[in-house]
């Protein structure tokens, strides 16, 4: 039996919504959340396969999405990243202020 794309399902976390929509959620999962997520149909309470997910979202072109990366994996900037990043956008007067301030301080 081929699944519709309007049937009620419970996408775990989530809620009741459409088949499609769950898909597309989960599809939007980073790749290690998206193994764990879970989908029911309302009807006979029966879990989706990951595998039959998988499928229906090749089916309908549901792309997932590429790339996600946790904010814990990305490394903190460094200062000398931060104080470069300020002066490329910072106006030339407050850079030479800045830089005789600094000059007026080493000297002491």
């Amino acid at each position: 039996m081929t699944p519709e794309p309007e049937e009620s399902v419970r996408l775990q976390g989530f809620g009741e919504m459409t088949l499609r929509t769950a898909i597309t959620t989960v599809m939007l999962l980073a790749p290690r959340e998206r193994a764990e997520a879970a989908i029911f149909r309302v009807r006979d309470g029966v879990r989706l396969a990951s595998g039959e997910i998988a499928d229906l979202a090749t089916e309908w072109g549901i792309a997932p999405v590429a790339k996600i990366r946790s904010p814990k994996l990305v490394p903190e900037p460094h200062w000398s990243e931060i104080v470069r990043g300020m002066v490329r956008e910072a106006p030339l007067p407050s850079l030479m202020v800045a830089f005789l301030l600094g000059v007026l301080v080493t000297r002491r």
